[in-house]
């Protein structure tokens, strides 16, 4: 009798847990390229990469020129292209007076439904993170450690570049 109770109250348990799942977006909804640029700017938003960029790079890559848009004491920056187990990663920093005002994913691992799902959390995460202490010193996110770890990299060597440590 003992059993059949545990074995009915587990069952129900597992019933509930499958129902309290999301649904996950498609490939044709571009969640992860909505939430992974950080700012205030919606027009920011609207240009952030509908798909990531399959191109893997690993050395420097040039100073972005600013936006038209951008003020004179607003800088673009672009992070060296950091290659991890699964993909590359790589951000671009828009600094206003020394200070980080916005951070861009431009590379990120997303070839495995898993990846996207892991970098739908991680890389917004991760971008409030770097406007929140304005350095690379970040921790990184549960669950994407590589993720974490190549925006880190990336990020810093975008303040590297533009003379900030």
């Amino acid at each position: 009798m003992r059993r059949a109770v545990v074995t009915g109250t587990a069952t129900v348990a597992g019933i509930v847990l499958l129902l309290s799942l999301k649904p996950h977006d498609g490939p044709g909804n571009s969640t992860v390229a909505k939430v992974i640029s950080s700012g205030t700017s919606p027009s920011a938003a609207a240009s952030a990469p509908s798909s990531p960029s399959t191109a893997t790079g690993s050395g420097s890559s040039p100073a972005a020129a600013p936006s038209p848009s951008a003020s004179a004491a607003s800088r673009v920056v672009t992070g060296n292209a950091i290659d991890t187990r699964y993909g590359p990663v790589q951000v671009r920093v828009t600094l206003d007076s020394g200070k980080i005002t916005k951070v861009d994913v431009l590379q990120y691992p997303a070839e495995s439904h898993r990846d996207r799902e892991i970098n739908t959390y991680a890389l917004p995460e991760l971008n409030q993170e770097a406007l929140a202490a304005q350095n690379a010193r970040i921790d990184a996110v549960s669950g994407a450690t590589y993720t974490s770890d190549g925006y880190t990299r990336s990020l810093q060597s975008a303040l590297d570049q533009a003379g900030l440590t």
